[in-house]
This record gives structure tokens, sequence and C-alpha cells, in this order.
């Protein structure tokens, strides 16, 4: 029997360097049974350093670790898994031609007389998908589940391990409050059958309900250790960014009184959404905002030319145009920047410099031609401009997730768009980044540009949003101003 004293994990003066570069300065951890520690900081500070290194996805340069009291040097995750530990990433990782449960099982699917047993194999998946409320054949292809739909497979991955220790990476990013709701109940059954938990989210509310300690990493090292959740979101987020923070969301312009973006009565050919009806102002930040499954992505997607609509008209400036792809949209200067930035909006193996310059070909080239030192040029106006943490020949996989996103920003407002939809704009970006995103946003406004932000998070769309439209079920469910929008007034259309 292990001693219930002794902790589950320990990491004493744990560093890591890439190159020169030291990344993690002498880390001291512990993580006893029962317990969930929040595990906190900004995009950088090291967070997913550590977790990699505990889920052996890399070794540490020096310092030791210990699992059960003995000495822990995972070579591989297969390794960490076989001991008990589970890692959930924040990106997901599931392969789309194998069935949802195939993902869940993967690399340990069960088997009878040398051939896996599918029927069990189902069976078991299914019971883990409905932990979790997701209601779903376990004999599909994951390939077109939503992202929601897919991180809830991830989690399922990890619940079927019946791993000791779960390191949980911004695991409710893409999900709504119900979905939510499912998992806190799921890790306070987890925590009374002794298994310790990782929590990292930069969600900070869901660090108080679910947390019985708060670990705050900054730039490599351990700043700051709360011996329980209950501590003031705003203490939180001061030791997070090492800086008193006078505001979370900039102040908003007046809307001008044209209209730039109109769309009548659309439709889509699945049923995803029906009838829906809004118009958004120049300069105006339009917030939708709904549950998981209300149909949000898939009009902005349909909006934007990258689904097709069965009925409807889109009108930009008073004047309706025929997107059929996001190649017409552009054409017309309506961007967007998509929910999954890794996959739909970066070539993350390819560098700052040529991300930015994909977009805007035809302002890079001379004379037909293009060179490095014309793009590197051009994009380092866009870095200096939105305060990319990188330089252009940087691989675009190397930056943090907030530094992702500004490139994505930055290649799309080089085409001097009149509209700009953002989805789920701040998905796993830290409170300092965020901040940076919410001026862009503002900057966006004060231009005239018509500003619409698809967001899971209430708290961001209420407030950066002039208006709010919530969608239940596919439809318009109401139209909020900011006078009259709030979480219960929201939610009350959104359950509608």
């Amino acid at each position: 029997m292990t001693d219930t004293h002794q902790p589950l994990l320990s990491l004493r003066q744990v560093r890591k360097s890439f190159g020169p570069t030291e990344v993690l300065h002498g880390i001291d951890l512990d993580i006893h049974a029962g317990e969930v520690v929040a595990l906190l900081g900004e995009n950088g500070a090291g967070k997913s350093t550590v977790s990699n290194i505990i889920a052996g996805g890399f070794a540490p340069s020096s310092g030791s670790m210990s699992w059960l009291g003995a000495p822990y040097t995972p070579a591989s995750p297969r390794e960490a898994i076989d001991a008990g530990i589970g890692l959930i990433h924040q990106e997901l990782r599931l392969l789309e031609h194998l069935s949802v449960a195939e993902n869940v099982f993967i690399g340990r699917w069960p088997t009878r007389a040398g051939v896996v047993d599918r029927a069990r194999m189902e069976k078991q998946a299914h019971a883990q998908l409905q932990r979790l409320g997701l209601d779903i054949s376990a004999s599909r292809q994951v390939r077109g589940l939503s992202t929601a739909n897919q991180q809830l497979i991830e989690i399922a991955k990890a619940l079927a391990l019946n791993a000791r220790l779960l390191i949980l990476d911004e695991p409710t990013a893409a999900l709504g409050g119900t979905e939510t709701a499912l998992l806190f109940e799921q890790i306070e059954r987890l925590k009374a059958d002794g298994v310790g938990l990782i929590y990292i989210s930069h969600r900070l509310e869901e660090i108080q309900k679910i947390s019985d300690r708060i670990v705050v990493m900054r730039d490599g090292d351990k700043v700051q250790e709360f011996d329980s959740g209950n501590v003031p979101i705003r203490t939180i987020v001061e030791s997070m960014v090492g800086r008193s923070l006078d505001r979370m969301f900039p102040t908003i312009p007046q809307p001008q009184p044209e209209v730039c973006l109109e769309v009548n009565e659309l439709c889509a050919p699945d049923g995803s959404f029906s009838d829906i009806s809004f118009a958004v102002n120049k300069g105006e930040v339009f917030g939708i905002a709904g549950l998981v499954g209300a149909g949000r992505t898939e009009l902005v997607r349909a909006i934007t030319g990258a689904d097709p609509l069965s009925s409807g008209q889109v009108l930009l400036n008073g004047k309706q145009v025929t997107l059929r792809s996001p190649r017409d949209a552009i054409r017309h200067r309506m961007v967007m920047v998509p929910e999954d930035r890794k996959i739909q909006g970066l070539v993350l193996e390819h560098s700052i410099a040529d991300n930015i310059a994909y977009a805007n070909l035809a302002d890079v080239s001379t004379l037909g031609f293009i060179t490095g030192k014309g793009v590197g040029a051009y994009a380092d106006k866009s870095i200096e401009r939105f305060g990319v943490k990188g330089q252009g020949n940087q691989s675009a996989n190397e930056l943090s997730g907030g530094n992702q996103q500004k490139v994505i920003l930055a290649k799309w407002l080089a085409k001097d768009p009149s509209v700009v939809i953002l989805d789920e704009p701040t998905r796993g970006i830290d409170v300092g980044a965020r901040s940076s995103i919410y001026d862009i946003i503002v900057e966006l406004a004060n231009r005239g540009i018509a500003v619409v932000v698809v967001s899971s998070d209430l708290e961001e769309v209420l407030g950066i949003s002039h208006r709010v439209l919530v969608m239940a079920q596919g439809r318009v469910a109401g139209v909020l101003d900011r006078e009259s929008a709030n979480d219960v007034s929201v939610m009350e259309l959104a359950t509608s």
C-alpha cells in the first residue's frame, strides 16, 4: 500500500533546455492522490514543457522525478501510460479515418484469439462516451465530427486508461457549459477513486471550481503556489503576468450607422442551421453565442463560402454576393480566422514570414517574382504591428497559441478586409495574449471594419460585443444589446 501522505508524483529541480535556451529553471512539484492541482501561466510559461516531461514526451535536462515513491524516468509516452500516467493534449490528435472506438483504444485494442474484438471495444468505448454525455455511435468514423465532440473523445481516451495520474491540458477549450459540467462530475469521481489530476486551463472561473491547489508558472519558473482553489481571479492573473491588472476588456467604440454585412434567411443543406438573419454595421463587434452544437461554426463557415448554403442571401455593403468558396469571400474583402488555427489557419512547418505571405502573394511579388528578401520584409511589418513574439524565419509550430493567432490575424488583415469573422479567437490562449487579441478587435472596429466574434467563452462575448446573437438548435433564439446581455439572459436563450 502507498503511504497516503506520500505524493504520487514528485519533481525536484527539473530543468529543460532546447539548444542553448533553458526553458525550465529548477521546477519543484508534488501531486497527491485524490487532488486537482491547477497549473497556470501565460503561453510560454513552461506548463506544456512540464506536462510533456511528466508524460514521457521528452526527458528533463537535469533534476529528478519519482512516481509512487520510486525513481521515474519515462523514455516515451508509452512508458508513462504503462506506469499509469495519461495526458490529454490541447491539440486534437485523433485519426479521422478510424472509428471513435478505435481512437479511444488506439494502441490498446482489445483482442480475442489474436484478432481485434470490435464488439467489446465498441461497447467499452460507448460506456466512456456516455460518462461524458456524448451520444454518438462508437463505430462511426471520427471524420466530420465537431471540434467539441472530438475533444470529448480525447477525454474518453484518457478515462479509458484507468490512470493513477491524469494531465488535462485545456480540456474544456472547445466545450460548452453542459459538456464541461459532465467533465467536472467525472473529475470528482476520479478524485474519489484516488486519481491525481494536473489541470491546465485559461478559464480561471473553472480553476476556482475544480482545483484543490494552484501552481503558477512564469517564464520557466514556479512563481506562486496557493493552497486552495478559492483565490480571487484578479490575484491569480496578476501572479501569472507579474503585474497589476487594470482591465480585462478594452473600451469598444461606437459603431457607424451603415450596414456592412447582412444575411437573410440562411439555411444549411444538412440542417445544422436554418432561417438565420442578422446585420452588422461598420465598426460593430457582433458576438455569436450558444451551446456546443447550436450551429455557430457551421453558420460562419457558410457565410464565408467554406461550406454550402441551401438558401438565403449574403449582402456586403448592400449588394448581394454569391460565395462558393473562401476565395470568393476574400475577393469581396471578407476573411475568417477559423476555430482550429493549427489545422485550418496555419502551415505549421513553414515559417512565420511564409504563412503571412501565402495570403498576400500579389503584394509580396515584384514583377511577378517572389524573393525570400521580399517575403521577409513584408512579414516583418506585420510581425511588428501585431506584436508577434518571433522572427520571420521561425517555424510557426514553435510559437505559443497566442502568437500563432496573431500570425493568422496578420496575414488576413493585410488584405484590408471590410468584414472579419473570428471563430473562437482566444481558445487556449493565456490572459495576457487575450488582452492583445481584444485590442486588435477594437482597432478593427475603430477602422470601421465589421467584426463577428463566435465564442464559447460567455464572459468574452459579453465583454467585447456591441450586440450578441444567441443561437439554439440551429436557429436564432434572440439578439441582445450590450445593456441587456448578461450571463442569465444569454443562457436563457441558449437553452430555449
